[in-house]
């Protein structure tokens, strides 16, 4: 099975805010970012999955495939509770120090760890793995697209912010569903970002 990986395109939010499962705009460069990204992937998909949000949502219509496009509550980005759509600075330091010692374990008030996040993506790749599509793509988030990374690399937890996920980029596995062994074959390919780099070089 050829699973790939794509974040959503730039959103529309001033840097600094927390943002997770809030349903935010996206970005005016949408429609470079989805035509680039587009032209890209493969065909021929068997299915489309998609995190209900729509900045993945929009995304995902615009991907030909057999089938439907699937949501799934799953595929959403970390819950940061009480933080979302806060400015970092103005999160409680005593909380926010707590959460960066350990956010593996450690909740956001109201909201999730990362292990949290991480059971229910895996529980999601564990049925994903039964189901026999030979091509499918995610549209999604970057917490969840590490989390992917990490079950098939095997690497510790603390280290999924070690792991670049940009706006509109493709990661790509393979999983032979027959042996369960699986590898990653594209990481953090940002189509878009190619794109500014050769205008760019043309000036």
């Amino acid at each position: 099975m050829e699973i790939y990986l794509i974040r959503h395109t730039t959103p529309h939010i001033e840097k600094g805010i927390c943002y997770g499962q809030s349903d935010i705009p996206l970005s005016p460069s949408f429609n470079n970012e989805s035509d680039k990204l587009l032209r890209n992937i493969p065909d021929t998909i068997d299915v489309v999955y998609s995190s209900p949000l729509s900045r993945c949502y929009q995304l995902a219509q615009l991907i030909k495939t057999k089938g439907t496009i699937v949501t799934d509550k799953r595929l959403l980005e970390m819950n940061f509770g009480d933080w979302e759509l806060k400015n970092w600075d103005a999160i409680e330091q005593q909380q926010l120090n707590s959460w960066m010692q350990d956010f593996v374990n450690v909740r956001v008030p109201n909201g999730e760890s990362f292990i949290d996040l991480n059971d229910r993506v895996n529980y999601f790749m564990d049925e994903l793995i039964k189901k026999n599509h030979k091509r499918v793509i995610i549209v999604t988030h970057a917490g969840v697209i590490r989390s992917f990374v990490i079950r098939i690399l095997e690497i510790p937890f603390k280290n999924a912010f070690k792991i670049p996920v940009d706006y509109s980029s493709v990661t790509k596995i393979d999983i032979d569903t027959d042996s369960g062994f699986s590898s990653i074959k594209m990481l953090n390919k940002s189509y878009f970002e190619e794109q500014i780099v050769e205008k760019k070089n043309i000036l």
